[in-house]
């Protein structure tokens, strides 16, 4: 080796500085998470969601269960009147319906006179007619019915009709017996005295009939028709002859 060559020694270098070079270093605050006041690092939050209300579905109103039902109420009345509207048009051009008509023909009193107890007897016995104009509508007369004549809003007697059927176009002239009693008549008989002076003694008949209307073979429900008739007569005495000077009728149904 020459004399001219030296060996330079490597630099020392401190074991401390070694340490700092190789050994790594931990991040002071974690990924996420922000140092506090106190120089701690705080818990890492959740990121940022955007809350949603909750829309729930409103119970159905009351109302609409109310309109709902009136309208079914409606539509069933409106398919009734139909169906009636419908069966009266078959009936009215089919059987061309006529209302039956009413007389008072004739009256006689077998008995008229006051009691010892101020009570009226009255037994009277009076004809009617009956028409039936129908082509092919028949009448059948029920049981229950009842006749009652009628002197100033006082009943003086009361009878019932005969069960019969009546055909169509027919006429029939029913006697009718007729029996009553009133209490306290005095003041009637007096009114009845001077009624007969001027000849004209005003009655009403009023009569409560059921019957049965037969279209052809098919018997419809019992109906009650109302037939009221108005009568003037000369007199009220017995065993003398009773002339109807005029007579009215009036007729209608009651279901």
């Amino acid at each position: 080796m020459s004399d001219h060559q030296r060996i330079h020694p490597d630099p020392v270098i401190p074991a401390t500085d070694l340490e700092s070079q190789h050994k790594p270093t931990a991040p002071l605050v974690p990924r996420g998470s922000s140092r506090s006041d106190h120089g701690n690092p705080t818990e890492p939050q959740p990121p940022y969601q955007r809350t949603i209300p909750i829309q729930y579905s409103k119970p159905p109103k009351k109302r609409h269960c109310c309109r709902r039902f009136l309208c079914c109420i409606l539509c069933f009345f409106f398919i009734l009147i139909m169906i009636v509207g419908i069966l009266a048009a078959i009936i009215y051009f089919g059987f061309d319906p006529k209302l039956p008509k009413y007389s008072v023909d004739g009256m006689t009193i077998t008995q008229f006179n006051l009691n010892n107890d101020n009570s009226l007897s009255a037994q009277f016995n009076v004809n009617i007619t009956a028409r039936n104009p129908n082509k092919k509508i028949g009448i059948s007369y029920e049981g229950g019915s009842r006749l009652t004549v009628i002197y100033m809003g006082t009943t003086l007697c009361q009878g019932s009709f005969p069960k019969f059927y009546q055909g169509h176009r027919n006429t029939t002239v029913l006697n009718i017996p007729m029996t009553g009693q009133t209490q306290d008549a005095t003041g009637l008989l007096s009114s009845l005295q001077a009624q007969t002076q001027t000849g004209i003694v005003p009655l009403v008949l009023r009569a409560k009939v059921p019957v049965r209307i037969k279209l052809g073979k098919l018997k419809l429900p019992k109906l009650k028709p109302l037939v009221r008739c108005r009568v003037n007569v000369n007199t009220l005495a017995a065993d003398n002859v009773i002339r109807i000077r005029d007579s009215s009728c009036s007729f209608k149904f009651k279901l």
